[in-house]
């Protein structure tokens, strides 16, 4: 363009001297003038996304001392993967160990508990303030290794929550303990979810019981109330009067702070036993079903299962 320019801007003189016209150095100064206004173009910006300021990250759920995991659906996790991604503390025979939430928007923590394959005997408790305690679980597990602690604890942002684990075992038997804030709500949410349906009440003193298939290798137990105190024995028994796994659950208030735990079933016979201890003015409302199924195990006869 500036070439058919200065050949049209060439005049003839008098002299006949040819001279360039000015308006070689007027294009010149105008295309730089359109080159400086692109370089200024303002492009729009790209859409920003709120992060949470919960525990989002792995080293923020490290600063707050709860845990490292990730938020994947529990009936797609195996145990065994679960410990690998977590941190877990050695808790010695009587003693006690502590974490405190002091992030608000955690509503519910995880707490994994297991052994080497020996017996495991703690208390497990939720403090809110000084001398509040408004739900605890005292577990028994014959094997710790094969059948592992696995609940869901409701921690709602009313105040500062601990939550206290003490191994009441001897000290030949020491416990390696998890507690992971599930601040995106995954598995808690899928937990409940399976509770949501298919519930039996159980009024004050009275019994419910739930036969389980061979490919059954975990259970669901979901315990809540109307509001009311909930006092509730759970056991795991495989053989007439044989507990394999004991939880003595007491909260507050159970629709707030249910019930949620997953009891592990490997092997045949197992039953799943439900005693309302609090007197008949006090009912439940349970829900047991299967959570995770072995399909290269027949389904038997009797009990809840799939083919």
């Amino acid at each position: 363009a500036l070439s058919e320019i200065e050949a049209n801007s060439r005049v003839n003189r008098p002299g006949g001297v040819k001279i360039e016209n000015k308006m070689k150095f007027s294009c010149a100064i105008l295309s730089l003038c359109v080159v400086g206004t692109s370089a200024f173009i303002t492009l729009p910006l790209a859409p920003t996304s709120k992060v949470h300021s919960g525990l989002a990250s792995i080293s923020e759920r490290a600063a707050y001392g709860v845990g490292t995991g990730g938020t994947e659906n529990l009936s797609r996790r195996n145990v065994d993967d679960v410990w690998d991604t977590l941190s877990p503390i050695t808790v010695q025979g009587n003693s006690l160990r502590t974490w405190s939430l002091t992030d608000p928007y955690v509503e519910r923590v995880q707490v994994y508990m297991r052994t080497d394959g020996r017996p495991l005997n703690a208390n497990v408790e939720l403090w809110q303030g000084p001398d509040n305690t408004p739900q605890k679980m005292s577990v028994y597990l014959e094997d710790g290794d094969m059948r592992p602690f696995n609940g869901v604890i409701e921690t709602p942002s009313d105040g500062s929550n601990t939550i206290a684990i003490r191994n009441t075992g001897y000290l030949e038997f020491p416990l390696s303990a998890c507690v992971e804030a599930e601040v995106e709500d995954d598995i808690a949410r899928s937990l409940s979810d399976m509770g949501s349906s298919e519930r039996k009440i159980v009024q004050g003193g009275a019994i419910f019981t739930t036969p389980f298939a061979p490919n059954v290798q975990s259970v669901h137990v979901f315990l809540k109330t109307d509001g009311r105190p909930l006092n509730a024995r759970v056991e795991l028994l495989q053989g007439p009067n044989n507990n394999k796994q004991v939880i003595e659950f007491y909260s507050e208030d159970g629709q707030i702070r249910p019930m949620n735990i997953v009891f592990e079933t490997p092997g045949v016979g197992n039953v799943v036993r439900i005693v309302n201890t609090a007197t008949v003015e006090f009912p439940l409302i349970a829900s047991v079903k299967p959570m995770t199924i072995d399909g290269s195990i027949s389904n038997g006869t009797g009990g809840l299962g799939y083919n």
